[in-house]
């Protein structure tokens, strides 16, 4: 990175590469913690106990009023508990047969979320849990899994004749295109270090169990290959986007919550032969993951036009044009869509290959981990002003943009009829990324842009029942999704976009406030 020099975090113990801040940003592992503490004064917010509402500590004890939706979603969301051997290990998507599973990525926000209510406990089950089933031998057909994989989800069978429980879990085996969950692995050295900077609790990192689950996930993705470039190279449906969408390659989802993991693992790690040996390898692909990322996935008006009079075959050190991209790919909505004000790191670059979608939850965590330089960061909150009908419309927010259609559609999806045009994870609109944008605006000095977000949230969500998502095509119509069976029902991101929006929404209050007054104070 530019403006630090990473190197000089090896010769330096532990505790001091977390009290010196050597990266220029906070992650969202520290986020968590931060929000509470050293953005709103939310020290209450982490001691025992809940209100006699069973609501949020926090939301009691504050000046401001939560919104009469939080204490429904806090029910429902204590409702969704999953129990294993009597301790809460997680909590299910939704009442319905098809998710009575604990997906990891999907509990990470619910996790954040007990974490500022003062309920560690279900987090750190959850965490050991996890780490046990990393240690289970992981099969597909005849082919073994990396050691260090995390499973995608895991159910508890509970057997009421012999009183026992059992667990089960799915690596990719069972799951839809059987793809093995990439990114699985990095939200748990995330809502690690998430733990640990809000609990104060460093035992549980430095545990050998945790050290070594770890390494193993670190092992998994820093492995030397045939690889030319920093970034990890990745199938379709690995991630969010679970499903064949054209993320195959080098998606900027899996390389934000990459490099947010190497930061994170980076704090925790020991000092140990072991652990050291990592850390000089973590700190080398820190220095070329951020180069690769801030140089060729950036996409602003200059950019587009570099890229636009791009020359081609060019065969040397010297190229400029390095991955070969022909100008003629450029997909004629992106001259219309790209301001001159504002930009984005774009969906995937591979050779030849450019994919100049936007996806919010890669862009939002390119924020939160200091991925984004701090100009490019305020490019982004730039965009979504600039861009406001395409990216958030009706309901925050829209996953990618734009929606693929006609014969892309069918080439791209094999014409899958779940994400069909602005549905689903084509196009279509998910509340629960809306903490992702909120904590990124704080994070921007930006809470205008979370606060308006906000504002069309609480307007639908309780009026739709809950939806897990929208079906959304900007001017014309727009309706929750048509996955009726997670409507009405306790899925996460009915619980995750409320509790978290609910903290969130107070600091992006105040931020405002303080904005305004600043405003204010300039033009008196």
């Amino acid at each position: 990175m530019d403006d630090f020099d990473l190197s000089r975090l090896l010769d330096k113990p532990r505790l001091n590469i977390e009290r010196q801040r050597s990266f220029d940003e906070r992650s969202l592992s520290e986020l968590s913690i931060g929000l509470t503490r050293g953005l709103d004064n939310y020290e209450s917010a982490y001691s025992p106990g809940r209100s006699g509402l069973d609501t949020p500590a926090s939301s009691t004890r504050n000046s401001f009023e939560p919104h009469p939706m939080v204490a429904d979603a806090w029910e429902a969301l204590r409702r969704s508990l999953v129990h294993f051997r009597g301790q809460p290990v997680g909590t299910i998507a939704a009442y319905d047969h098809a998710s009575e599973e604990v997906f990891v990525r999907d509990f990470v926000p619910s996790a954040l979320a007990f974490l500022m209510n003062g309920e560690p406990d279900i987090v750190k089950n959850f965490l050991l849990k996890t780490l046990q089933l990393q240690g289970w031998e992981k099969r597909i057909d005849r082919f073994k899994l990396g050691e260090g994989a995390m499973p995608a989800s895991f159910k508890v069978l509970h057997d009421p004749v012999r009183k026992s429980d059992t667990i089960i879990a799915d690596f990719g085996e069972s799951a839809i295109g059987r793809v093995a969950p990439v990114d699985s692995g990095f939200w748990w050295i995330i809502l690690l270090r998430a733990y640990t900077k809000s609990t104060g609790d460093l035992s549980l990192a430095e545990t050998p169990e945790c050290q070594k689950g770890m390494r193993l996930i670190l092992a998994l993705c820093l492995s030397e290959g045939f690889d030319t470039f920093p970034t990890l190279l990745c199938a379709d449906g690995c991630s969010m986007i679970d499903r064949r969408m054209g993320i195959y390659g080098y998606p900027i989802e899996i390389q934000a919550l990459f490099f947010m993991a190497l930061r994170s693992a980076l704090v925790m790690l020991k000092h140990d032969a072991e652990g050291k040996e990592f850390i000089e390898r973590i700190v080398k692909r820190l220095h070329a993951l951020s180069y690769h990322m801030r140089s060729y996935f950036w996409l602003d008006f200059q950019q587009l036009n570099d890229i636009y009079r791009y020359k081609t075959e060019e065969y040397s050190h010297t190229a400029v044009n390095k991955f070969n991209v022909i100008p003629d790919s450029i997909p004629e909505w992106v001259f219309d869509f790209m301001p001159t004000r504002g930009g984005y790191f774009i969906g995937n670059v591979s050779p030849a290959r450019m994919d100049f979608r936007w996806f919010a939850l890669g862009n939002c965590v390119a924020i939160l981990s200091s991925l984004a330089t701090p100009e490019q960061a305020s490019a982004i909150m730039d965009l979504f002003e600039e861009r406001w009908e395409e990216l958030v419309g009706e309901m925050p927010l829209k996953i990618c943009y734009p929606a693929i259609e006609s014969h892309e559609w069918r080439i791209v999806t094999g014409c899958d009829p779940k994400n069909t045009r602005w549905s689903y994870h084509n196009g279509g609109s998910w509340p629960v990324l809306l903490w992702l944008l909120t904590a990124a605006c704080i994070k921007t000095g930006r809470p205008q842009i979370a606060r308006r977000a906000i504002d069309l949230a609480e307007s639908r969500l309780l009026k739709d029942s809950w939806p897990e998502y929208y079906d959304d095509d900007v001017g014309g119509s727009f309706t929750p999704g048509d996955d009726l069976a997670r409507r009405g029902q306790t899925n996460e991101a009915r619980d995750q976009e409320i509790l978290l929006v609910d903290v969130l929404k107070s600091s992006a209050k105040k931020h405002f406030r303080k904005y305004k007054a600043i405003v204010d104070q300039k033009e008196s």
